[in-house]
């Protein structure tokens, strides 16, 4: 275990402290952006679990109030520890899908608050062309820079059911790409989508643990109001199942068993609104709690991240 002594996995939270030698905390900023897949670039209609609707076409409001959303995401902190530094986190939808001029003047918009000391960009693994690499690579001579890739899968009959508009070879050339140019990088998944079963599941943590990624953050299926996947789940044209949260903790401890010592595991869960699922989960567990659950039933079990570990 590289970052968290004291716990069976390797924490962000310790992890960023390792690189910024104090604590951090991300500011979610929405710059406007849209997806290849949404805007018919590669196809219409965007994932199957996402609402488009939560898409702002108000991205001009959106990329011009930059500064102010920082601010606004830094208040939020109130019970932050003293000394603690921030990163601006471009997470809402796909964030190099636009013209590198665009983006360039877009994160540089972010970089130039005076509390921002990190920049970490939330895409496809098809939206990592030469050109945006040559961007982040330059911004990440004057601080870091890290590139969230939404993996989501690894299979590709999964993938194409998502309407995701990549392959798995796509995040594979992406990791590769990326990793070359020095940039920090993580990965994120969806555990429980349709039809993949938990022995598919443990073949995503096996495989993933193979790529040079730093960071993986890991989501709960959450069946979304409006979406795609909220007509299949109704249909039940695939096998969909939510799992009941203390069986999605057993398979976050098995998934975390194989995981590569060196990665750092950023998150297990997410917390979508109430209102907006179709269907309820674990009412008012939050992410925070979900994390320490794992972490106790790791300690009960006598069991540490890598210990499957097929390196």
């Amino acid at each position: 275990m590289k970052y968290s002594a004291n716990h069976p996995y390797n924490r962000y939270s310790d992890y960023l402290k390792t690189v910024f030698g104090k604590p951090m905390q991300k500011v979610s900023i929405d710059a406007g952006f849209s997806c290849p897949n949404i805007d018919g670039t590669k196809s219409r209609g965007g994932c199957i679990y996402c609402n488009n609707s939560s898409f702002n076409p108000n991205y001009k409001f959106e990329r011009e109030n930059i500064a102010a959303q920082i601010e606004q995401g830094i208040s939020k902190f109130t019970n932050r520890k003293p000394g603690t530094g921030f990163i601006a986190y471009f997470q809402s939808h796909t964030n190099t899908h636009a013209p590198v001029n665009e983006l360039s003047a877009i994160f540089r918009r972010a970089i130039a608050h005076p509390a921002v000391e990190g920049l970490i960009i939330a895409t496809r693994p098809d939206c990592l062309g030469e050109p945006v690499l040559d961007l982040l690579s330059e911004l990440n001579k004057e601080l870091f820079v890290g590139i969230e890739i939404g993996i989501e899968s690894t299979l590709n009959d999964t993938l194409k059911l998502l309407n995701r508009g990549h392959k798995w070879e796509d995040t594979l050339d992406a990791v590769d790409r990326v990793k070359r140019r020095g940039l920090h990088l993580g990965g994120h998944l969806i555990l429980g989508l349709p039809g993949e079963t938990r022995e598919d599941i443990d073949q995503h943590a096996l495989k993933i643990s193979k790529l040079p990624l730093d960071t993986v953050k890991l989501h709960q299926l959450q069946i979304v109001k409006n979406t795609g996947l909220e007509k299949i789940y109704k249909q039940k044209t695939y096998q969909i199942r939510l799992f009941p949260v203390e069986e999605y903790i057993d398979i976050c401890i098995n998934f975390t068993e194989k995981m590569n010592p060196e990665v750092v595991i950023e998150r297990f869960a997410s917390e979508s609104k109430p209102d907006l699922l179709a269907v309820k989960m674990w009412s008012g567990v939050k992410n925070h709690q979900i994390a320490d659950w794992i972490s106790n039933e790791m300690k009960r079990r006598d069991t540490w991240q890598s210990r499957l570990f097929e390196g």
